[in-house]
């Protein structure tokens, strides 16, 4: 039998112990043994529960307890988990972690430590909830030279912007909504200010260039600047705005950010709406693949953590080498990225578009009835190019990048 030890008994923590449970025959198959939850540490009780006669509320006694395998954490955040994981391995038990703020920050030591005492350091479901993108990138598409990665990886900031673009809602009531049905913390500001994301796609980055990512250096942009009516040019225009985390890596330096991005119909991601997550990943040899799923939820994440559990135990006391290394990966300026632009100015667009031309060359106009304002749809500029030019135009209340070409 292989004893497990799950850390954090919210969410995902009880789907853990549920997915164990129900798919304990195929599960137990695949390891060569039974796996069992030993232990639940969590602060609360849970009376009535298939787990209270599991629960522990010291750590010290996964930690000491020879006969546990491997530690689940799922509590989220840094503190206990970072010291409480980075105890799991060094009294040699496997971990396997949904906590993408914990990889981000740690990841670097936490997998050298997993190295150093033969185990493993695994984290599947801490991008894309249920999708599976990480092992691939260091199984499937080991023999790939990654070129970019680019995904909505927030289902959260995903449900507000399909709510906006479907329904005409405002991000207010969007987010309120988003609250409500519980895909929205009280505190939003994770998701959508663009840092969930962030983590996630330099997470992603470090796996595919097997070098550290410090996810401070990504440009980040969240959706709170983007309003209804930016969805009812859309919409005219036939596109969308999707919240993106990408990076695309060019002779060793990555150009990444975390912004939202107007797309046409004809891009991969423009259907994926509401929760789901969807992930495409260019390789110098294969081409684009994408990945799309349920990126949160209690059983999807718990099915990726699962993965992670089988990988670990059927190969206990073997360490997979995956990850990166200590190398810093380097970063480029945002100030270096081509776009287009989508741009709203303020006035008539038939007494303005002389001076929109001699500042941005040529553009297309869109036009929306009933209002005191118009749009446009620049050429291709570097960002800094763009910031330059629009200091030279009054009037300009909104800005979004926009990828209108599928193959770029």
């Amino acid at each position: 039998m292989k004893n497990i030890a799950i850390m954090g008994y919210g969410t995902i923590g009880s789907g853990v112990a549920e997915v164990l449970e129900r798919n304990s025959e195929m599960i137990a198959k695949r390891v060569g043994d039974k796996v069992e939850v030993k232990y639940v540490l969590d602060l609360r009780e849970f009376p009535g529960d298939p787990m209270e006669k599991r629960i522990v509320h010291d750590f010290s006694v996964i930690e000491k307890d020879s006969e546990v395998s491997m530690v689940i954490e799922t509590m989220g955040g840094l503190n206990p988990a970072y010291p409480f994981v980075k105890a799991s391995l060094e009294a040699g038990k496997h971990v396997a972690t949904s906590n993408k703020a914990l990889v981000a920050a740690y990841g670097t030591e936490l997998l050298e430590i997993a190295r150093e005492h033969n185990v493993n350091f695994f984290f599947e479901a801490s991008v894309g909830g249920g999708i599976p993108i990480i092992r691939p990138l260091y199984t499937s598409l080991a023999g790939e030279e990654i070129e970019e990665i680019t995904g909505i990886l927030n289902g959260t900031t995903n449900y507000i912007l399909t709510k906006m673009d479907k329904a005409g809602e405002t991000f207010e009531a969007a987010l309120r909504k988003a609250q409500e049905l519980g895909y929205a913390e009280r505190n939003p500001e994770a998701d959508v200010e663009g840092h969930d994301t962030c983590r996630k796609i330099a997470i992603l980055t470090a796996v595919a260039t097997g070098h550290e990512v410090n996810y401070e250096h990504i440009y980040t942009e969240g959706i709170t600047k983007i309003t209804d009516v930016d969805f009812r040019y859309a919409d005219a225009m036939g596109t969308s705005v999707k919240l993106f985390g990408s990076s695309r890596i060019r002779e060793g330096i990555a150009h990444a950010f975390v912004a939202p991005v107007m797309i046409g119909k004809d891009h991969p991601l423009y259907s994926v709406n509401d929760v789901y997550n969807g992930i495409l990943v260019k390789g110098n040899m294969l081409g684009t693949s994408m990945f799309y799923g349920s990126g949160a939820g209690k059983l999807p994440t718990a099915s990726a953590v699962a993965a992670d559990i089988i990988e670990a135990l059927k190969d206990n006391g073997r360490h997979v080498e995956m990850g990166w290394d200590r190398e810093s990966l380097a970063f480029s300026a945002i100030d270096s990225f081509s776009f287009r632009y989508f741009v709203r100015i303020k006035g008539i667009a038939e007494k303005r578009m002389k001076e929109v031309e001699e500042v941005f060359g040529k553009v297309e106009v869109v036009e929306l009835d009933h209002m005191d304002e118009f749009a446009v749809l620049t050429e291709v500029m570097t960002e800094e190019e763009y910031e330059e030019k629009a200091k030279k135009l009054s009037g300009i209340r909104q800005r979004i990048r926009a990828e209108l070409n599928a193959n770029k």
